[in-house]
């Protein structure tokens, strides 16, 4: 059965495009446009769809709130994300949005986000198929973030832990915080030793850990070393391992 998709976008360009992109993939099927956030709404109410190409600024509300209100809908499709402006992507992901694409992009791009949005991603911490881990000193130790249109590599030593995003991970740093395009997974084997998996949704820096609390039942909440003092759920088998390694 071919999933039923509406494309969102103010600009006809645009969405003669994705409808184009779209021509590639045999299993999706263009059911419907709208041309701003309103009349999206009009239709997702009105029919049943399976995942929606949704563009950020629009006339009369942005493709976010429309996302917000499809939160509260019991059977609400896929969202992904399709904007010229990468700088809303952490408020996306925020949303659940199942990707989040920047224009320009091609099928093979938009092919691995429909894959993401109807097939669903691995639950962090599950076994996952080895990857190849880039060598070499920048590969291991520092980590690209997209900055508007440039990129930025983080020093592994100035993240606090990280926290899984729906197949991308969010980075704490001292006094922001950032979306990376690694799984936790992926952010586990790319990062070094000093790194430790506190929980299948966090990765704390064993270097930024400021208190350990203890509770009744045998686990461990982390106090971090950043600015809110952001509190780390560890499991409870996670709770043992951490002990040991800090000699406790």
């Amino acid at each position: 059965m071919r999933a039923r998709c509406l494309i969102v976008d103010d600009e006809a360009p645009a969405r003669a495009e994705l409808r184009y992109l779209l021509g590639n993939f045999e299993h999706v099927q263009v059911v419907g446009e709208a041309t701003n956030a309103e009349e999206a709404l009009t239709l997702l109410r009105s029919l049943s769809y399976d995942v929606v190409l949704l563009d950020i600024r629009m006339p009369g509300g942005t493709g976010l709130d429309v996302a917000a209100a499809l939160r509260e809908s019991q059977h609400a499709p896929k969202v992904i994300f399709t904007t010229a402006y990468p700088d809303h992507a952490v408020e996306a992901f925020d949303l659940e949005a199942a990707d989040y694409l920047v224009k320009p992009f091609e099928a093979e791009r938009l092919g691995r986000a429909l894959e993401r949005a109807l097939a669903g991603t691995p639950e962090e911490g599950e076994p996952q198929a080895a990857q190849a881990t880039p060598q070499g000193p920048d590969a291991l130790g520092r980590i690209p973030v997209q900055r508007g249109d440039r990129t930025v590599l983080i020093d592994e030593s100035s993240i606090i832990y990280a926290s899984a995003a729906r197949g991308y991970s969010y980075l704490q740093l001292q006094t922001e915080r950032v979306l990376v395009s690694f799984s936790l997974n992926e952010l586990e084997r790319r990062l070094r030793g000093h790194f430790f998996r506190a929980h299948r949704s966090y990765l704390v820096n064993l270097d930024h850990i400021r208190e350990l609390v203890p509770d009744f039942k045998g686990a461990l909440t982390l106090v971090m070393n950043d600015h809110q003092a952001s509190r780390v759920e560890v499991s409870r088998r996670q709770a043992r391992e951490l002990r040991r390694l800090l000699g406790m």
